[in-house]
């Protein structure tokens, strides 16, 4: 299970760049009106194919590691449903994480942050610094799987 929480911001955090960060490449195999989707991803030399259940603050997730062949074989009938971003992690109070994504080509200039947590009860108490903005969870637009398909709000 995945409790995670999602932000829109208005402005690219300072100090981004001193950030660890990674690009990401994400496209969608199969996706379900309802939530459900079937995603690959390549992340540097990781390539995942992963499986979401669900909609908004909890969803079910599983994930597995494919070979970089399998990716590449996959790779091609994501077309049309891709998401290509550079993921920056900004540490946050309470050890917690903010993975900050900044989007590539049709969705240039969006910026989000999405925070994992523990729990429900924990999602629910984080109080989010002012630069992360509005709170999105749960608004289908901003879902991963929606950018891709429909592009930007």
């Amino acid at each position: 299970m995945e409790v995670e929480r999602k932000y829109l911001l208005a402005a690219r955090p300072d100090g981004l760049d001193g950030h660890e960060s990674g690009r990401l490449e994400q496209g969608y195999l199969a996706l379900d009106p309802a939530g459900a989707e079937v995603r690959v991803r390549r992340k540097g030399d990781k390539h995942t194919l992963t499986v979401k259940t669900g909609a908004g603050l909890a969803r079910g997730e599983e994930e597995v590691t494919l070979a970089a062949a399998d990716f590449d074989r996959l790779w091609p009938l994501t077309e049309g449903r891709r998401v290509l971003k550079t993921r920056y992690l900004v540490p946050l109070d309470g050890g917690l994480t903010a993975e900050v994504d900044v989007y590539e080509g049709a969705l240039d200039g969006l910026l989000t942050a999405e925070v994992e947590f523990a729990d429900e009860a924990a999602a629910h108490a984080f109080a989010a610094p002012a630069w992360m903005g509005e709170d999105v969870t749960g608004d289908k637009r901003y879902a991963n799987q929606r950018l891709a398909t429909d592009g930007r709000p």
